[in-house]
């Protein structure tokens, strides 16, 4: 009696275990096919969003958070995503308008995506930039794609390894997709490594200089983010030409090792994208001390937690802007149509920062700040040859290991080689290169006096007051090709060392974008993307170009 007892009690109590096995197997697929697919990951963090929340993902225009929401649910993985991207790049770059942005793909792209799928279904993303495609401006180092300058006597360089800011790229999660078209030696929009880089918005139209490749790659949906360098404007131009966003950060920000230096005491890497919040992920990565550029020293203390947590829709109210109206430009033309077409959509910008929450005052700049401009940029002649050797002499397989070498060659393209010529032999142990710093200086305490007596944040103004140039016909070959563009307002920041941001300002009647740039005190860089976003939210100008619409089957 008793064993039939215990052999009931026992039949009953695996009854009973069977129900609730298949209730936490039930629960399980419940969270599997259920819950798991409406988690959305933040910086890392799952938080559950509604199943209504969820938007469809699309390739173009699609946003860092919007990748990850699209990864994290189980849309796409970052296998099939950079396929995408290098469908479009096969099918736009080379073909079609043949935008002529990619200098060399990645060809371990698609293995690296590989790799971090399987991280992915093991522990989750790797970090905020997990499977990011991002593209390079072909001036930065890269271990195992070459590194050319634009030009086709480094066409075979690969340098013994990263830039700072791959390696933190690389750390961050982010494919590395390709490496860019650049003008030659970081100058224009041409290079004897790959003729014309084109605007994604006009192909017949320059795409600035000199990280047009990386731009024009980014408008055109080519990469999710982009790279680039900014010595005299060559980040923000670039970008405003093309609908996008581009921060020229403080010059100790961003550490340069692994950069071909053009002149040390003002370049700078920063973020090109389609979005301010996409520009502080980016430079939430790249920014920080590296002993290996000691100058990122004086960035410490200065660097928030993070470059989103001041990003808000209303941050610009109270904000007080100074508007440089006049042309920074002395070649600008008031009297033109084109000059007339931009002043439209730069006035209409004016007025919207104002709808928005900001006061506006128009600040009249200093009566010689155009010629103190012009004589820092164009008159510093003295560090490029120097620095350029000193590149060359950490790269041992270099194929040409100085200025004079590269000039000797005969192979640069003949736009570019006055310029270089001109700084060949200076030094900086000059006289007159101690009269610039002392002008450099004297300039500082002008514009930042002019700010504190104003109370101003920022100053405010037109990244361009004309249009970029239709190409030439003979534009690799005529040595008085321009490289720089009509109505250039870029070079204040530069000279200065002070960070600036251009965001996208609308377009004019022919369909041209146009940038409004805003720039700020050293280090405050959280002020300008701050109002940068308050400004992108409130306005939505940016658009994608109709030279390279979405491909067939294209999510």
């Amino acid at each position: 009696m008793t064993q039939m007892l215990g052999a009931i009690r026992a039949a009953a109590c695996s009854r009973v275990l069977r129900a609730c096995c298949r209730r936490v197997a039930d629960a399980r697929r419940f969270l599997v096919l259920i819950v798991v697919p409406l988690l959305v990951v933040e910086r890392g963090r799952p938080q559950l969003t509604p199943l209504r929340a969820r938007p469809p993902f699309h390739i173009a225009e699609a946003t860092v958070e919007d990748i990850h929401r699209a990864l994290s649910t189980g849309q796409v993985t970052c296998r099939t995503l950079v396929a995408l991207y290098l469908k479009r790049i096969q099918a736009y770059d080379h073909a079609g308008p043949a935008l002529n942005t990619i200098q060399n793909v990645n060809p371990t792209a698609l293995g690296e995506a590989d790799r971090l799928d399987e991280a992915f279904r093991a522990s989750g993303f790797t970090g905020p930039l997990h499977c990011i495609p991002v593209v390079v401006k072909d001036q930065v180092d890269t271990r195992d794609l070459p590194t050319t300058f634009g030009s086709i006597l480094f066409r075979n360089f690969v340098p013994l390894e990263d830039a700072t800011v791959v390696t933190r790229l690389r750390n961050a999660g982010a494919v590395i997709l390709a490496k860019t078209t650049m003008g030659e030696f970081a100058a224009g929009f041409l290079g004897s490594g790959f003729g014309i880089v084109r605007n994604a918005y006009d192909p017949h139209r320059y795409a600035s200089g000199s990280s047009g490749g990386t731009a024009s790659a980014i408008a055109a949906n080519f990469a999710s983010v982009g790279i680039g360098e900014d010595t005299g404007g060559s980040i923000r131009g670039p970008a405003a030409v093309n609908a996008l966003v581009g921060l020229r950060p403080t010059v100790p920000l961003v550490s340069r090792f692994g950069l071909l230096p053009a002149r040390p005491t003002i370049d700078t890497l920063g973020p090109i994208t389609r979005t301010v919040r996409e520009a502080a992920i980016l430079l939430d990565v790249l920014a920080g001390y590296d002993p290996q550029d000691p100058v990122t020293a004086y960035a410490v203390g200065h660097i928030p937690a993070s470059y989103t947590a001041s990003l808000s829709t209303e941050g610009l109210k109270g904000t007080r802007l100074g508007f440089i109206s006049a042309p920074m430009d002395p070649r600008a033309d008031p009297s033109s149509d084109e000059y007339k077409r931009f002043r439209v959509v730069t006035n209409q910008a004016i007025s919207d920062l104002r709808a928005l929450g900001a006061e506006v005052i128009d600040a009249p700049a200093p009566p010689d700040l155009n010629e103190r401009i012009r004589k820092l940029y164009e008159e510093n002649i003295f560090e490029t040859d120097r620095a350029m050797s000193n590149y060359f002499a950490l790269h041992p397989n270099a194929p040409l290991k100085s200025l004079a070498d590269i000039l000797a060659s005969g192979s640069v393209v003949p736009a570019r080689v006055a310029a270089l010529r001109r700084t060949l032999g200076r030094s900086v142990e000059e006289a007159g290169y101690l009269k610039l710093l002392l002008l450099q200086e004297e300039t500082r305490r002008l514009v930042l006096n002019l700010m504190a007596q104003r109370d101003f944040d920022a100053i405010v103004y037109a990244t361009f007051d004309h249009p970029p140039a239709v190409i030439s016909a003979d534009a690799l070959t005529n040595a008085k090709t321009d490289l720089q563009g009509l109505g250039n307002n870029r070079r204040l920041s530069p000279v200065l060392g002070f960070p600036a941001l251009t965001v996208p300002a609308g377009f004019t009647d022919q369909g041209l974008p146009v940038g409004i740039e805003f720039m700020g005190r050293p280090f405050a860089e959280t002020t300008l993307l701050r109002i940068g976003y308050a400004y992108e939210q409130g306005t939505h100008h940016r658009k994608p170009p109709k030279s390279v619409p979405p491909l067939r089957n294209e999510p």
